[in-house]
């Protein structure tokens, strides 16, 4: 391609979105979107957690091949929190020929630290660091708070347990207003971005809102949009599993999620609609500001969220586990008009990895050896997908431990769940379970099943240079610990 004919291309991210919740109720602009878009509606994440989660999605690597698998939060394992050298994203990849932008939340980490670097050729307006500046400016202060945080235990190195600070659920209406908000902020500086860009050259714009990402506290009138009878809850919200991993109680998931009932976790989804909504209204406004432009039919937009939130569903809060709520992704890929799709949606195995490859194939660039995903181009085009498993990755929160592994086989999904020297397993069936209500994993014949999705993740493992090995007789030892108290 010429720059002439090179299309604008816009990438949306949120941060803990729920694919469950594009609807027209709680996101029309993006409901909209979906309906001019190819709609990928098995999407998922690499890693349900936003360092990893995004180190995968711009380079097209697994977690494993990146080096990147936790947030760098504990200075002794922060080196597992960092996208290697040498490996390139997609920045780099488009920064040169693309007039290219990046706005709000900025946790593509690598150990170069490439976007601090002279030679980056992107324009970066971080929400880090200048957010807080910005509030301190106005004399605002920040949304959130001691309130709004809770201490839980995280183990560090997979050996030492030590207490740490996370968000909580709690809920409040942040009275210093949109423009003084995170996602206020970003939007403005996304609007910035459009309406400054080198018009010589095509357009890329990397926008990475924080919402629905907590803390609950978003301002009028998102914070009062929604009410309970607005809503109907999952039935797996506020319920634990008569089968769940019990090894999520070690989890901030579980150490958090386990305290609120089916009730509170109510009042929580009115706030949290709320913030997807308010999400939704940024994602009409650079719509509207590409049509302003007239530039929204040349423009390939892409809309993703880095990984899913549970909300209290399996009684689990945030992220960090493989059930469907933290794991599945929306993905929505809308080409330019003259670009014509052959199909609008399907229902194919697809990964975060997959993003790189395909834009690559479609912009008719190289891609960058070592890459893990594939192109959905084909899938675009209206042929078969030839993938038929996927796998996802967990090394811990702000530290390594707690570790999972997951790999999806058509509707079947096996979950391999780690504290210390525990090992649990969950197979599901999201055909005829999708909401994970019940693990197979205690059933005889699905035992060949369960040893041959082991073995599959064990050959994943090896092939992607993971830090952990799978036992050879890990299922025999869980049926042989959990059965007598599984029934």
């Amino acid at each position: 391609m010429n720059d002439l004919t090179k299309p604008h291309i816009v990438m949306i991210m949120a941060d803990q979105l729920r694919a469950d919740l594009i609807t027209p109720q709680f996101a029309p602009n993006i409901h909209k979107l979906s309906q001019e878009s190819f709609r990928f509606n098995r999407a998922y994440c690499a890693s349900p957690l936003c360092v990893p989660a995004r180190g995968s999605f711009f380079t097209g690597r697994y977690p494993n091949q990146t080096g990147c698998l936790i947030n760098p939060w504990e200075a002794k394992d922060a080196t597992h929190g960092h996208v290697r050298r040498n490996i390139p994203n997609l920045y780099q990849l488009l920064e040169n020929d693309w007039d290219s932008w990046h706005t709000g939340k900025q946790h593509l980490l690598t150990e170069d630290r490439f976007d601090r670097s002279e030679s980056s050729h992107t324009s970066w307006l971080p929400l880090e660091g200048r957010y807080a500046k910005h509030l301190k400016e106005q004399g605002k202060r920040m949304p959130g708070g001691a309130l709004f945080k809770g201490i839980v235990p995280e183990m560090a190195s997979g050996t030492t347990t030590r207490p740490a600070t996370y968000s909580i659920p709690t809920t409040g209406c942040y009275e210093e207003g949109f423009d003084a908000f995170f996602d206020g902020f970003i939007l403005n500086d996304s609007l910035h971005a459009l309406q400054h860009r080198d018009r010589t050259k095509p357009l890329f714009l990397s926008a990475m809102f924080l919402a629905p990402h907590p803390p609950l506290e978003i301002p009028e009138p998102w914070y009062s949009m929604y009410t309970q009878t607005d809503i109907t809850l999952p039935e797996n919200v506020g319920v634990w599993s008569k089968h769940q991993s019990p090894l999520q109680l070690y989890n901030l998931t579980g150490a958090i999620g386990v305290r609120y009932s089916r009730e509170e976790w109510h009042r929580i989804w009115t706030v949290y609609t709320g913030l997807v909504r308010l999400l939704d209204d940024c994602v009409g406004r650079i719509i509207q500001e590409l049509k302003t432009q007239g530039i929204y039919d040349d423009t390939l937009l892409i809309f993703t969220s880095d990984h899913g939130e549970m909300l209290g569903s399996h009684s689990l809060w945030q992220k960090m586990c493989m059930y469907e709520e933290s794991v599945r992704t929306p993905l929505l890929l809308k080409f330019p008009e003259r670009f014509k799709c052959e199909a609008q949606e399907s229902n194919a195995l697809v990964s975060a990895i997959d993003i790189v490859p395909t834009l690559c194939d479609y912009l008719g660039l190289p891609i960058p050896e070592g890459v893990a995903g594939t192109s959905l181009l084909p899938l675009v085009n209206g042929h078969h997908w030839n993938r038929d498993k996927l796998f996802i990755q967990f090394d811990g929160n702000g530290a390594r431990g707690n570790f999972q592994r997951c790999v999806i086989e058509g509707d079947y999904k096996l979950i391999v769940d780690w504290f210390k020297d525990e090992i649990f397993i969950e197979l599901y069936d999201l055909a005829s379970d999708a909401q994970e209500l019940i693990n197979l994993a205690f059933q005889d014949v699905h035992r060949p099943r369960i040893l041959s999705l082991l073995e599959y993740l064990r050959e994943h493992m090896l092939a992607t240079g993971d830090l952990l090995k799978i036992p050879d007789d890990a299922y025999a030892m869980f049926i042989d610990r959990y059965t007598p108290f599984a029934f």
